[in-house]
């Protein structure tokens, strides 16, 4: 029997059968939510969890606007909130009542053996499984000193040329097209910007139709690995390689083969030993400055590498992540110009031009796979950031890019100088590392009896951080070495990083 449509049952009876959940509608005048809306929410949770059943009765607004001490008028909003939602249902002349189409739910008691999840938002009620190669060292920015990856330092940024075009950009043109949906390649402003300036600065050649704007390397990393790589797909790799792509090729299934490396590159030779034994679908190289040792890769490993793709059909990945920053010559062409079988993708990013927090990088190769990539990209992250691609096609079209470029070359070369003569100075007895001829970190060695992890957690304290180097492997040529980034911080700022090494080491 519906004991709420009961001739005996009276306001005053359905008033004190509310007045248990009025402790649980309470509300919270100095919080943000609107209080309609708490009273709504905790009703509706009322409902969910079977305290208020399908067909219960409600006390009238103004008699539960008593009760919480609110206006009535917030209380008629809360209810129409959930009348509108589907959870309650009005009868003229009968009152307010729990829909009665909703699924009966018992009560759930509480006991010690029943443990109620009272905060979701710390734990999922449903099963996953971790994935451990996900969980990777994340670098920290918190602190006033640092020894980064290999950062550029964005004190020196052209943020006011950038927020200038960016404003333009936000401001001019046809607002539908500028604001609306556009190619999931990426702006054609910037495509044809870029496909210039590769073409001029790398020797490539493109045109728009090759490149495929992406928000970094590791989105071109991610694309490629989840459209061309299947489970089970063999991937060559550095013995010590990037992290950030050894992820990506494990994510997509895929099975690492080491190579090893020394002091001119990947090994071509043992390479193609390799594949003489099995199929390699692709290889992964930083030809210009091996990450993470800095060493480049020798010109005659360059030509075998690019005959070795095209025998052995596998796909050259071509990190080039700071192309820009060689100081002792002319930056090494990339692989990529002088590949005439189209075995290799190339990806750069303006991460280390400008900073880490304008995320547009760019994946060249032939029209059809970045067709492909474009469509898979598509579903992942629908399109980039209009507006600032444009902005950075009129930072190429107009030299600046250019300008900031060969200004910061001549600032992170003597920032490395000053670097390495500091270490050679106070941390000879230390550390061991050849000095870079380009890129923005140092490849360092720790002596074998130096813990470098709890030695990275001492800097800390004092305010300095650099990598551990677990990140890097556990191979024995790379063993207790980082990489410590000298292009992010000025002379003086060095001086104190070496200060602060200087003294952990001597205690």
């Amino acid at each position: 029997m519906d004991t709420c449509n009961h001739p005996i049952f009276t306001k005053q009876v359905v008033q004190l059968l509310m007045l248990p959940f009025t402790a649980l509608l309470a509300v919270d005048k100095s919080s943000r939510q609107p209080v309609y809306l708490q009273i709504s929410g905790k009703l509706m949770e009322l409902i969910r969890e079977g305290s208020l059943q399908a067909g219960h009765q409600l006390i009238s607004t103004r008699q539960l606007a008593e009760l919480l001490n609110v206006h009535r008028k917030t209380v008629v909003r809360a209810y129409d909130e959930l009348l509108a939602q589907g959870w309650l249902e009005s009868h003229t002349g009968s009152g307010t009542f729990v829909a009665r189409h909703l699924p009966e739910t018992k009560p759930k008691k509480l006991s010690q053996k029943t443990e109620r999840l009272a905060d979701t938002a710390q734990k999922a009620g449903f099963s996953f499984t971790p994935a451990p190669h996900l969980e990777r060292e994340l670098p920290q920015y918190n602190y006033t000193f640092h020894l980064d990856d290999g950062f550029p330092d964005a004190r020196l940024a052209p943020l006011n040329d950038l927020s200038r075009a960016y404003r333009t950009q936000l401001l001019t043109g046809n607002t539908y097209q500028r604001l609306g949906y556009g190619d999931p390649r990426g702006s054609s402003l910037l495509r044809e910007a870029l496909s210039a300036y590769l073409n001029e600065s790398r020797a490539l050649k493109t045109t728009p139709e090759n490149i495929l704007i992406v928000r970094g390397t590791m989105m071109g990393l991610y694309l490629t690995s989840a459209g061309l790589l299947r489970p089970g797909d063999h991937v060559g790799v550095g013995e010590s390689s990037y992290a950030g792509a050894n992820t990506n090729f494990i994510h997509a299934g895929a099975t690492l083969v080491r190579i090893p490396v020394d002091e001119y590159g990947i090994s071509t030779d043992e390479l193609d030993q390799i594949c003489r034994k099995q199929t390699i679908r692709l290889v992964y190289v930083t030809s210009h400055h091996h990450h993470p040792t800095t060493v480049a890769l020798r010109a005659d490993r360059r030509m075998q590498l690019l005959r070795l793709s095209e025998k052995y059909g596998f796909i050259l990945f071509e990190d080039d992540y700071d192309y820009d920053y060689h100081y002792e010559n002319k930056p090494h062409l990339p692989l990529a110009s002088a590949d005439q079988a189209g075995m290799v993708l190339y990806c750069g990013s303006f991460t280390k031009t400008i900073s880490p927090a304008f995320r547009i990088g760019y994946l060249v190769g032939s029209e059809d796979i970045i067709r492909h990539l474009a469509e898979l990209r598509r579903i992942v992250d629908r399109q980039g950031d209009t507006m600032l691609e444009n902005a950075m096609a009129e930072l190429l079209q107009t030299g600046i890019i250019q300008r900031h470029l060969r200004k910061t070359l001549r600032l992170y070369r003597e920032r490395r100088d000053v670097f390495c003569h500091l270490m050679n100075k106070e941390l000879q007895d230390y550390v061991q590392f050849q000095e870079p001829e380009g890129g923005m970190a140092v490849w360092t060695r720790f002596a074998p009896g130096i813990n470098l992890p709890a030695l990275a957690q001492k800097a800390m304290k004092e305010d300095l951080y650099f990598s551990n180097g677990l990140i890097h492997g556990a191979s024995p040529k790379i063993s207790n070495g980082t990489r410590l980034g000298f292009a992010s911080s000025t002379a003086p700022e060095l001086e104190r990083c070496v200060e602060i090494l200087a003294d952990l080491l001597k205690k």
